[in-house]
């Protein structure tokens, strides 16, 4: 017995460091099982997150984004579905809010990724808007997750697969309610509501290279009563035109209706890229947001970070009255009509006519814009744009003396100078925004509103304006993204040196009804980014004998998809 204990002592001795082996090799295999499994976690849920990054986009922006390659980076847990832009350009058009829900942590890769040329991808062509720190998306329509991806080069935007092959339609819209001052009531408070417009965004891909983009807009709630008047409800076309797309460097945008590439908001003018309910005052007068016309051009990349754009359009037209005072003879009638271009609506009313052969010039304006999102300067995103007419003088444009005479009116040509910037200061919510725009006239003495025998309403050499806005991003407990926010606005549109047949206010004489300034607080909530809730009270403050009572107490609704 004791030779048999032995034995099996020394047989377990032999054997222990057999084991001991044994239970180390199978932890090693564990571990490797252990690190395998979150190594394919962490592949399913980056595969979730690209397949979720093309769902949510619309169409808007491809006619209007010619010249900003955007890419989306962002931290899974922390990002935003923004604009998509660009089947014009291989992408879509449509984005939302891209700035306002990007993820401040990957805004240097974001950066560098807007440099590079646009992809078919949906994830590098949302946001196109801002192509600085796009992130990518969080939010996501339900009926989407689930969608197939589209082919290469059919690759369009909308919320919906559709049933014509190549085919996509989003929208956009907004909805305003709210009480103002009215200057025509002495100022009086009174309350009201707006359906301001319905936008829907057809895209049609053609071929790999070409595709075809429009914007068909129903605006203030229905059919206009007079067919110049956007004001009493219109139903219109503000975008219809082909691209052709030879290489990132280069692509042609037949002739049709597009967009005049100055200002950032008039590219971009979706109520989910600006926080308050109207939009900044600049794109209302200086900048005529939603400023369109007919035209043709080209755009393409220069270097990573740096596009450009050229466009040739029909001139606009100081005439701002309807279409009974635009004679068959293609002359202004005689009687009387209102300025196009005004001390008090600035360019707001200039815009030429896109149908029915009605233009009352034959000259062509041209546009050259750069945009650039620089690799240095992470979460920075701008551009610089100048317009140019040689004359806006429209056919049989006359001015009205003391004693009832018509006299004509000679050539003005008008310079349009606009720069912006957006900056995402990196690893915080904090937003800054600045712009600026000049207008000046060759021979402001031949505007109609220097000649109309209404003073209020004059012209000066030049009109300028600029505005400064800091907004911060709060990401509440259920993910919404509450954004307050303030704009000052400094703007004029009566500067010195007016000339004409006003002889009261003609030398250099103001009224100070163009001196304005505007102070804009408010809060706008996005439960996704392609919707918004808005609320913001605006004070606005000008030099004329009354003062402008014109505030506003505004709420809103929008959306983009």
């Amino acid at each position: 017995m004791a030779l048999t204990a032995g034995a099996v002592r020394a047989e377990e001795a032999r054997s222990r460091p057999a084991e001991s082996a044994a239970v180390k090799a199978l932890m090693a295999k564990l571990d490797a099982m252990e690190q395998r499994i979150n190594t394919l976690q962490g592949e399913l849920k980056d595969a979730k997150a690209k397949k979720a990054a093309g769902v949510g986009q619309s169409a808007s922006l491809a006619s209007r984004r010619p010249s900003d390659p955007v890419g989306l980076n962002g931290k899974d847990a922390q990002a935003g579905v923004a604009k998509a832009s660009g089947a014009a350009q291989g992408g879509s058009q449509a984005g939302v809010n891209a700035m306002a829900l990007a993820s401040p942590k990957d805004v240097k890769s974001a950066s560098t990724a807007a440099s590079e040329p646009q992809s078919p991808s949906p994830v590098s062509r949302l946001a196109a808007a801002f192509a600085d720190s796009d992130p990518k998306p969080k939010f996501l329509p339900a009926a989407d997750l689930n969608k197939a991806a589209p082919p290469p080069g059919r690759d369009l935007f909308g919320a919906a697969p559709s049933p014509v092959p190549g085919m996509r339609i989003g929208m956009y819209g907004e909805i305003k309610l709210g009480s103002m001052q009215n200057p025509a009531a002495n100022g009086q408070w009174q309350n009201g509501f707006d359906m301001a417009r319905l936008v829907l965004l057809p895209t049609y891909q053609v071929s790999d290279n070409i595709t075809f983009n429009a914007e068909l807009e129903w605006e203030h709630g229905g059919t206009a009563f007079d067919n110049d008047d956007k004001l009493h409800g219109a139903v219109e076309v503000e975008q219809a035109f082909f691209d052709i797309k030879f290489n990132d460097h280069f692509t042609l945008r037949s002739p049709g209706i597009d967009l005049i590439p100055i200002s950032f908001t008039n590219l971009y003018h979706e109520p989910t890229l600006f926080y308050s309910v109207q939009r900044p005052e600049l794109a209302n007068g200086l900048i005529p947001t939603t400023w369109y016309a007919p035209s043709a051009g080209f755009y393409g990349k220069i270097v990573d970070g740096l596009n450009y754009q050229f466009q040739v359009s029909q001139s606009a037209e100081d005439f701002g009255d309807d279409f009974g005072h635009r004679g068959d003879n293609g002359h202004i009638t005689p009687g009387g009509y209102e300025a196009g271009i005004s001390g008090s609506e600035a360019l707001a009313l200039s815009r030429a006519p896109i149908g029915d052969f009605r233009q009352m010039s034959n000259e062509l304006a041209y546009t050259f814009r750069l945009s650039y999102a620089p690799s240095f300067l992470p979460g920075f995103a701008g551009s610089s744009a100048i317009y140019y007419s040689p004359n806006v003088t429209p056919r049989g444009a006359y001015a009205t003396q003391a004693d009832g005479t018509e006299t004509p009116l000679g050539r003005n040509a008008m310079t349009i100078f606009n720069t912006e910037a957006r900056y995402r200061v990196p690893n915080t919510g904090l937003e800054f925004r600045g712009e600026y725009a000049y207008v000046h006239f060759s021979n402001p003495e031949n505007l109609r509103a220097n000649n109309d025998l209404d003073d209020t309403n004059n012209v000066g050499k030049s009109m300028w304006g600029y505005s400064a806005e800091v907004a911060y991003h709060f990401r509440a407990p259920n993910d919404y993204d509450i954004v307050p926010f303030y704009r000052y606005t400094r703007q004029n549109f009566q500067t010195s040196g007016m000339l004409g047949a006003d002889i009261l206010n003609g030398l250099n004489n103001p009224t100070g009804s163009g001196d304005m300034t505007f102070h804009d607080v408010g809060l706008a909530i996005f439960p996704n980014p392609s919707l918004v809730y808005k609320i913001n009270y605006t004070k606005v403050i000008d030099h004329s004998a009354t003062g402008a009572m014109s505030d506003r107490v505004l709420a809103g609704v929008g959306w983009l998809w």
